[in-house]
């Protein structure tokens, strides 16, 4: 569905495809993405106008092309958006989900926490049950207190005494998750699908 900001799924791929290559060109990326050079050129235009992305002068009269924080957000922003229209959400959680507890076995991890109330989270659950693990709670503070599929729901990762890896399952603002958890948990142990589109590093923005 397209709105007056463009097509989203169109600025999705764009803003995934700037984030893959800094170096790549306007017509290189409307090859990838199967659209005319001068779409390309206006949809860069249009998420560099909004502070998605930066462009920064190269020689040869090129330009590299990085994301900015916050297009990263509106990254995962439009990953979850896409998610939630897609016919195909539960056969792909539940493949995705499997794919990042089979890590944790491969790696010895065993005790698991889940990082927010969801429906991805609930396929987690479901699919956790058929390997070696323990979850041994939910972290997500607006729900802290309660009880999901009789897991524990607390506010913080530190309110559990041990953990080997949490798994980001929160289909709102994931990256914003992502975010906020790895400022008291080790990154390498934050563990997240792929479809959500977690982007593990980020560009901090110039002070200039």
């Amino acid at each position: 569905m397209k709105s007056q900001d463009g097509d989203p799924l169109l600025t999705l791929n764009l803003l995934n495809a700037v984030e893959k290559d800094s170096f790549i060109t306007q017509r290189s990326m409307a090859k990838d993405l199967g659209i005319a050079l001068g779409l390309a050129n206006s949809y860069l235009k249009r998420c560099a106008t909004k502070g998605l992305i930066k462009m920064q002068q190269a020689p040869a009269n090129r330009y590299v092309y990085y994301l900015t924080p916050k297009g990263f957000l509106e990254k995962s922003r439009l990953t979850v958006q896409y998610l939630s229209l897609s016919f195909d959400f539960f056969r792909h959680a539940r493949l995705q989900c499997s794919e990042v507890f089979s890590k944790c076995v491969e790696n010895g991890w065993s005790e698991i926490a889940l990082v927010g109330v969801s429906d991805l989270s609930e396929i987690a659950v479901l699919c956790a049950h058929k390997q070696p693990l323990k979850l041994v709670g939910v972290v997500d503070d607006h729900h802290s207190g309660s009880v999901f599929l009789d897991l524990p729901v607390v506010a913080d990762v530190k309110d559990f005494d041990s953990l080997d890896v949490v798994i980001i399952m929160d289909l709102v603002s994931p990256q914003e998750t992502f975010e906020k958890i790895k400022k008291t948990f080790p990154y390498d142990r934050i563990l997240a699908p792929k479809m959500l589109n977690i982007s593990v590093y980020i560009r901090e923005e110039s002070s200039k």
